[in-house]
C-alpha cells in the first residue's frame, strides 16, 4: 500500500496519520527522517510517538517529536520544524491528523521568503486549501 503523501518542496513532504507498519515503506521510498507533529493525546496508544520511533529506529530512520496544535503553532516551534527537516539530510516526511498541520507550519515558515501566492498555490496543488491564511504569509 502506498503511503499517501503530498509533496511541499523536493525536501518537505505531508502526510496523514501514518502506522507503524507504514515505517518501513517510508524508508524504503527514500525518506531519511519522519516528524511527527501529532500529539499523543489525539491517537490510541500503539500510534503514540514514542512507539512509532522505536518502529523508525528499528529500520534506520531517524524520528523526531513535535506535536503541533493551534496553541503550540508557535514562531519557536514553526522554526525547529525546519531546523528537523534542514538536519535531515534528504527527504522528510511530516505527518498528522491530515497533514495540514504540516502543512500550515510550511506555509508559516515561508512567509516573507516566498510569494504569498506561491505559498498558497503550492498548498493547493498538494491538497490543501490555506486560502485563509492569506494576509498572514507575508
Amino acid at each position: 500500500m502506498a503511503i499517501n503523501r503530498a509533496r511541499l518542496t523536493d525536501s518537505y513532504f505531508v502526510a496523514p496519520q501514518i502506522k507503524v507498519e507504514d515505517i518501513k515503506e517510508i524508508a524504503d521510498a527514500g525518506f531519511v527522517k519522519i516528524i511527527c507533529n501529532r500529539p499523543d493525546e489525539e491517537v490510541p496508544g500503539n500510534l503514540h510517538a514514542n512507539v512509532m520511533k522505536m518502529a523508525a529506529d528499528s529500520v534506520g530512520i531517524q524520528f523526531d517529536i513535535l506535536p503541533l496544535t493551534q496553541f503550540t503553532m508557535t514562531h519557536k516551534n514553526i522554526a525547529k520544524q525546519f531546523e528537523m527537516v534542514a538536519s535531515g539530510k534528504g527527504p522528510v516526511l511530516a505527518y498528522c491528523a491530515s497533514g495540514a498541520r504540516c502543512t500550515i507550519a510550511w506555509a508559516l515558515y515561508q512567509a516573507g521568503k516566498m510569494e504569498e501566492d506561491k505559498i498558497i498555490r503550492i498548498a493547493m496543488k498538494a491538497g490543501f486549501n490555506i486560502e485563509g491564511m492569506r494576509g498572514s504569509l507575508i
